[in-house]
């Protein structure tokens, strides 16, 4: 058989494709004298003639046209854009698959076809055998190439020919629907409902989505159409923070007009932070092996980001779903939730991959995470030993009052009542202090104490209750105006230390760009600091931290010091949240925040949950949401984690190196198995 080659595509000429051997390996003395014809085109080329002649109007990979005659057979078209995304696709090198293109045009020219099963079992096999003279081996080999979404070999092929039974078209409506289902259930692996499992199907389906899709778009149109999934995560995830409009009824009939331009803003802002890693999965041309390094790197960039962009807010890291797992969760004394999400949503795809497309690089990957997963526990069960270290003293008793008053009670805009509330409040206080043991330490929330403090005043609870106390308050600063602060006075009222919250919470504590709405404008103060308290005959070194400043990872222990602390004290208000996610999920950005950093915390919370977390993210002790009261605790097991010592920017260095190295490794390792 003689082959006549026309090129109609210049960039067919990079690649040596010896066409000649191919079509002599085909024909057999039979045909030995006929002859055929193959075009090298694109895809507009074989497009118009699929439409044309066959009425299909989108291109293929490869046209036959019979001419009937046993010596002039025919013509063959070969696009190479399909053909370069199909090899792409199925990790196989262009050669190869354009060999196989041409045999298969050439076999349809000699009468085979595959219209029904057994026709196409017969043609394949003619395929099969042509191909491995050739040295190529079986395309439809699951052990080599296996796009699942053809064959039930695979392990989830079964998953995803299901999927496909639905006919869900690339880029169709049915598409972005699936999308955003993806994208509100992802949230659901987060407090108080833990279903960790969730979360994991919804990445692994939003990546499959992502991946199958091979025709080019632009990142634009690639973050519109991933867009759905972002948004939905969003809305579902922080949906809770527009419930602070309708706590009291005076702000609410101020501010209830923003709750649908809230909800809107919560989706258009998840669709930049969540949907972005998954755009760029889609428009960037990576081999299998090396995609989940990748995905898992952008999504440890946006997370990173989200730790100071606009003021920043990093709520959620994938990480914290880990939490019902706690020698995998106390990982993150290791790397930070940085690095477990990393590892976590590496694996979806990892995973994801595999099941697609079962390759020995794509196992390798899966593997990389898994064992990254398993160094993590192993830290994390060391780490956890350490925060145990110790538990044996309880050196101090310290108190946690938790008031559990309403927002309606603290808070009124008639001047008369306001002083009456004040003080009926302060007296609620007190009595909640008050047991038959004295403490050495008593915390009181955030906003706890109803009189804004000045500068020469002195604390009445410290009087009255006959120990230390540590309060929230709002104080004056002449320079600088209202602040939102802690407070530390001792037994007689004298205050020893304030620290002022210094990341405030925008549309909540000051008015982003000075204009936009909110309740307060307060001064930000100056930053992280330690603060020295005696008690019990010995020093008492802690980190304050008032209501979200814990959540912001490596920022609440300044460097250089020259103190090591024992504890955090965290004072916080969830009041505004009541019993919404919200409030489940800040304890376990503290529970997150004290597995980082190797310290315990105290955590007073206005309307709870107040708790003592160990420093290894174990609950000690808890009071529920609207319980009065108080908890009596100990805190024990201070130590320098790897990742408190690394710091959060080293670390973020060092997972991303870490990816750039794994990604080039899984590609050559990919090249190499395709040679």
């Amino acid at each position: 058989m003689k082959a006549f080659v026309d090129i109609h595509d210049k960039r067919w000429k990079k690649y040596k494709i010896d066409i000649e051997k191919i079509v002599c390996e085909i024909g057999g003395a039979k045909y030995s004298e006929s002859e055929v014809s193959i075009i090298l085109t694109n895809d507009a080329e074989i497009h118009a003639l699929n439409r044309d002649w066959r009425g299909i109007d989108k291109p293929t990979n490869v046209l036959s046209f019979e001419l009937g005659d046993d010596v002039l057979l025919g013509d063959i078209y070969i696009s190479i854009d399909t053909v370069e995304k199909e090899a792409n696709a199925q990790q196989k090198t262009l050669i190869n698959h354009a060999t196989h293109m041409v045999v298969h045009g050439v076999l349809h020219l000699m009468g085979y076809d595959h219209i029904d099963d057994k026709q196409a079992k017969i043609m394949e096999g003619k395929e099969v055998k042509i191909l491995e003279k050739l040295g190529i081996n079986n395309p439809y080999e699951t052990d080599v190439d296996c796009a699942c979404q053809c064959k039930m070999g695979c392990p989830g092929g079964g998953i995803f020919s299901l999927l496909n039974k639905f006919k869900i078209p690339v880029d169709s409506f049915w598409q972005y629907a699936l999308y955003a289902v993806f994208g509100a259930f992802a949230a659901f692996g987060f407090a108080p409902f833990n279903m960790w499992w969730c979360t994991i199907l919804c990445f692994m389906g939003a990546y499959w989505l992502t991946v199958r899709a091979d025709k080019p778009v632009g990142f634009l149109r690639a973050f519109v159409r991933v867009s759905p999934f972002g948004a939905m995560y969003g809305i579902s995830m922080f949906w809770w923070v527009l419930n602070s409009i309708y706590v009291v009824p005076e702000l609410a009939t101020q501010y209830a007009i923003w709750t649908v331009p809230g909800l809107i803003g919560l989706g258009i802002a998840g669709a930049i932070i969540f949907g972005v890693p998954f755009a760029f999965l889609r428009v960037t041309k990576i081999r299998t092996g090396a995609r989940p390094f990748f995905f898992a790197a952008i999504w440890t960039i946006v997370l990173w980001m989200r730790e100071w962009v606009f003021t920043g807010f990093p709520w959620n890291p994938i990480a914290n779903i880990t939490m019902d797992f706690p020698m995998l969760a106390n990982s993150m004394s290791l790397w930070g939730a940085l690095g477990l999400t990393f590892v976590v949503v590496g694996f979806c795809g990892a995973f994801t991959e595999l099941l697609y497309v079962r390759r020995r690089v794509n196992l390798a990957t899966l593997m990389v995470f898994v064992v990254l997963g398993l160094v993590g526990v192993f830290v994390g069960h060391e780490n956890m030993m350490r925060g145990d270290a110790g538990a044996e003293l309880k050196p101090q008793l310290i108190r946690i009052v938790q008031p559990a008053l309403s927002q309606s009670q603290k808070a009124t805009h008639n001047r008369e009542m306001a002083i009456k509330n004040a003080e009926e409040n302060l007296g609620k206080l007190l009595f909640m202090g008050v047991d038959d043991v004295t403490p050495d330490l008593i915390v009181y929330p955030e906003t706890a104490y109803p009189f804004v403090v000045v500068d020469g005043d002195k604390m009445p609870l410290g009087v009255a209750l006959g120990t230390n106390v540590i309060v929230g308050a709002t104080t004056y600063n002449p320079s600088l105006g209202l602040q939102n602060s802690l407070i530390v006075s001792d037994e007689n009222g004298r205050i020893l230390s304030v620290y002022s919250k210094s990341h405030l919470v925008p549309f909540g504590e000051y008015r982003p760009l000075g204009f936009l709405p909110a309740p307060a404008n307060l001064a930000p103060g100056d930053g992280p600091e330690l603060i020295s308290l005696n008690i019990a005959g010995r020093d008492f070194v802690f980190a304050p931290a008032v209501c979200y400043e814990i959540i912001f990872s490596d920022s609440l222990t300044p460097n250089g010091a020259g103190l090591n602390p024992d504890a955090i004290i965290n004072i916080t208000n969830d009041n505004w949240f009541g019993e919404t996610p919200g409030t489940y999920q800040h304890l376990d950005m503290v529970r997150r925040y004290a597995i980082e950093s190797g310290l315990p915390i105290i955590r007073a919370n206005y309307s709870g949950i107040s708790a003592f977390v160990g420093a290894d993210g174990v609950i000690i002790e808890s009071m529920p949401i609207g319980a009065s009261g108080h908890i009596d605790g100990f805190v024990w097991g201070a130590h320098m984690t790897p990742y408190r010592a690394i710091g959060m920017n080293w670390w973020f260095v060092i997972i991303l190196a870490f990816a750039c190295l794994s990604s080039i490794a899984m590609t050559a390792i990919d090249k190499e198995s395709k040679m």
